[in-house]
């Protein structure tokens, strides 16, 4: 657990600062702190590797993505290291990469090499702190790694962020005071304190919890038998599965919107393996959901990361939800940075069906002023919250339920 102190700073990676705060602080004190952090933006700056050796710390999902992405831009990585190396040591997905527990990895090279953490579960501080102790002396987060790159394959938009204006300043602040709960500003805190000032802050009574993206016990709570689901950016249908598993009742229709053709061949077996009844249920859409009719190029083979991109190799129509005429009780939005365009081309479907919603919010700048505001401005009546669902300001999800479904 991270130490209750006020701050904490690792003298070896001295980047990075450790806080805990043993209560959520109320809307004047969250506003203070937000601008202590804002003070410090911008932090941090992309790292590449250069002459130093590249290795990756974490052998499970985040890892082998950056693993892949590594490769797609021509960066050699060196090894992996992972406290558990021995149950990765057969998967294909580290085929022909050197791959050991960090303490056995030759003292020299632990002091050269550049570490790449890749494990949004936990603190990145306190990682970051067992690998100095062992002599890795130089770890940053992956996605500073990553974002040395974006130029040839994007990945994480929004990873530093510069300092807000006086304007801005005074945005974020009535963002901090329109959610629904106090446990929002924490996160939203936890969120900012990351990519302004480059600190990890924790908050008792709002944790970090990976396992409840999604379905936060609020959504839970909220959704009834019968629900119309419409999941944008459905990947490979985890998501679809979790609200199948945490519905209270039969799910009446799911519309699972999934633009990149590989995602979506791995989509269509999914459903294919369903039983009859439910597959009849589900129809995939072939969409780049927008904030209107435009064309839009579109980056496809990025696995999950796949997004509309000045880089992108296909030239895409973009629909908004809006002339899908759908009539969703359920929307999840993970578009990797184009969840509030979605959100404004929704905007008379959210109006008239008033579903809940859930939309990732840590792919870009918009996530921490402009998403959260237009969904407090343009739907009446709904509670908006936000919760982080993973480290270094990773995990940020946006939830917008209508206020007649919080009621007993």
């Amino acid at each position: 657990m991270p130490r209750r102190a006020s701050a904490h700073l690792r003298l070896v990676s001295d980047a990075h600062v450790r806080r805990h705060f043993d209560h959520i602080p109320g809307e004047d004190t969250a506003r203070d702190l937000l601008a202590r952090v804002n003070a410090r933006a911008p932090a941090g700056a992309p790292v590449r590797p250069g002459a130093r050796p590249l290795w990756i710390y974490g052998a499970s999902a985040l890892g082998r993505r950056g693993h892949a992405y590594f490769r797609a831009v021509g960066q050699a990585v060196s090894g992996v290291i992972d406290a558990e190396a021995s149950a990765y040591v057969n998967d294909p997905a580290w085929a022909g990469i050197c791959m050991l527990a960090p303490d056995v990895v030759p003292a020299g090279v632990r002091a050269g090499a550049l570490v790449a953490i890749a494990d949004a579960g936990r603190p990145f501080t306190q990682t970051e702190e067992m690998l100095n102790d062992l002599g890795w002396r130089h770890c940053v987060p992956l996605h500073d790694v990553t974002e040395a790159f974006v130029d040839q394959r994007p990945l994480a938009s929004g990873w530093f962020a510069p300092r807000l204006g006086a304007d801005e300043l005074e945005a974020a602040g009535r963002v901090l005071g329109g959610f629904s709960d106090a446990e929002s500003r924490a996160h939203y805190l936890r969120v900012a304190a990351w990519r302004f000032a480059r600190q990890e802050w924790d908050f008792a009574g709002a944790p970090v919890e990976p396992a409840t993206c999604f379905f936060i016990p609020d959504v839970t709570r909220a959704l009834r038998p019968g629900e119309r689901a419409l999941d944008g950016g459905a990947h490979h249908g985890a998501v679809i599965a979790r609200l199948l598993e945490r519905a209270p009742g039969p799910i009446s229709a799911i519309w699972a919107v999934e633009p990149d053709p590989d995602n979506r061949a791995a989509l269509q077996a999914w459903v294919d393996q369903l039983d009859l009844d439910l597959r009849a249920r589900v129809l995939i859409l072939d969409a780049v959901l927008g904030d209107r009719a435009a064309a839009v190029r579109f980056h496809r083979g990025l696995g999950p990361c796949s997004r509309i991109a000045a880089s992108g190799q296909t030239l895409r129509a973009a629909v908004p939800l809006d002339a899908l005429a759908l009539d969703p009780s359920f929307v999840k939005l993970h578009l990797e940075g184009g969840e509030l365009k979605a959100l404004v081309g929704a905007r008379q479907t959210l109006l008239r069906h008033r579903p809940i919603i859930a939309a990732t919010v840590h792919h870009d700048a918009a996530g921490l002023i402009d998403t959260p505001a237009w969904l407090m401005r343009e739907l009446p009546d709904y509670a908006v919250l936000m919760r982080t669902h993973g480290w270094c300001g990773s995990g940020a999800v946006l939830y917008a339920i209508p206020k007649e479904r919080t009621l007993p």
